[in-house]
């Protein structure tokens, strides 16, 4: 089923609750109405219908309509139009025809707005013009005490049902609106940050430590020789590389930390309030656990990180001249052997190596 179709559907399933409940009071409503009219038998009939077979044919109307949706609002301009030749059979019954046409009204709104309002305004119109011609109605000015008591089921009972069902519906859109909020900022593969949110993040924190005069740190993190990764053990390999480094950032990272992906085989990190050598450390440890990291599809497949690091600096103006630190760092990191962590401004790994891949 299409896009149009599951959403019709659902609809559908909404309304089938509301106008079974709606019809069945409305029966009342209406059957106290009509009763002292002494109506022919066939009238009964028709009321039964509307009110017990309707529901359930309208919703398999809908059901399997190629276009649930459309169908649906057609089955709406039915109630209308029903509604509207119930009142004229009435005859225009003051509190009877009222609860009917503004429980209609209320549902096309609730469907629609002010648009399908006027739809199923139109259709109520027809409906009370076939009924004044089946019916020749005179107005009726009072409604008994009987008739009131049969109205205040729908007017008390309808209303909460469909607030209870809107409020449903509102709370999954809001539920929905979040999961894509949530999965736009989001990388699919490793489930970090995607590139534009981490920037969004770092921005944050560049205020936050500018305003609050407290220091920080962001790393970035390259898989070295990734390329060739890819070339020799394939991208599925790769791929699997780059989800283990996710998991590794997830597991080792304080819970103030911000991890992204930043592309490709770059992450980054941002280390709010830790000084740049305990920073430091963290990476070095990140780096050298990763590195023993084993791959059972590819036991011959070793992997290693080059890391720049960048302490936030009171002097720059913009959270880029921040991350261009980190971004020189990582450069002298693997110009300079890679498989080690550098600190902006040091241009000496955090901890030699004796064998830099």
């Amino acid at each position: 089923m299409g896009k149009t179709g599951g959403k019709g559907f659902s609809l559908a399933r909404r309304l089938y609750t509301s106008r079974t409940l709606g019809l069945a009071l409305g029966l009342l409503c209406v059957g106290a109405a009509m009763y002292p009219l002494n109506p022919a038998p066939w009238v009964w009939v028709v009321m039964l219908l509307n009110a017990f077979i309707w529901p359930h044919l309208a919703y398999q109307w809908a059901r399997r309509a190629k276009v649930p949706y459309h169908a649906e609002h057609r089955n709406l301009l039915v109630d209308a139009f029903l509604g509207g030749f119930w009142v004229a059979a009435m005859h225009f019954n003051p509190l009877p025809s009222a609860t009917t046409i503004s429980m209609l009204a209320m549902n096309n709104v609730a469907i629609g707005g002010v648009r399908f309002l006027l739809a199923g305004t139109a259709a109520q119109i027809l409906g009370v013009g076939v009924g004044w011609l089946i019916f020749t109605p005179l107005f009726i000015p009072e409604t008994s005490q009987l008739q009131l008591y049969a109205c205040l089921p729908l007017m008390g009972l309808y209303p909460l049902a469909l607030g209870w069902i809107c409020f449903r519906q509102a709370h999954m859109l809001g539920r929905q609106k979040r999961e894509l909020l949530a999965l736009s900022r989001t990388d699919s593969l490793t489930g970090l940050l995607n590139h534009g949110a981490w920037k969004d993040q770092l921005e944050v924190e560049f205020q936050r430590c500018q305003r609050q005069h407290q220091g920080g740190a962001i790393a970035l993190i390259d898989i070295d020789h990734f390329k060739t990764i890819n070339d020799t053990y394939g991208h599925v390999a790769g791929d699997i590389v780059l989800r283990q480094l996710s998991k590794m950032l997830k597991q080792n990272l304080r819970a103030a930390d911000v991890a992204g992906r930043y592309g490709g085989d770059e992450f980054c990190v941002i280390l709010p309030d830790l000084p740049l050598n305990s920073a430091a450390a963290a990476m070095d440890a990140l780096r050298d656990r990763f590195a023993t990291l084993g791959y059972e599809q590819n036991p011959a497949l070793k992997v290693s990180l080059s890391i720049g690091l960048a302490a936030f600096n009171p002097a720059h103006t913009d959270a880029t001249l921040w991350l261009n630190d980190a971004d020189q760092a990582l450069y002298e990191a693997k110009s300079t052997g890679r498989n080690r962590v550098i600190c902006c401004g040091d241009g000496m790994p955090h901890h030699e190596l004796l064998d830099p891949v």
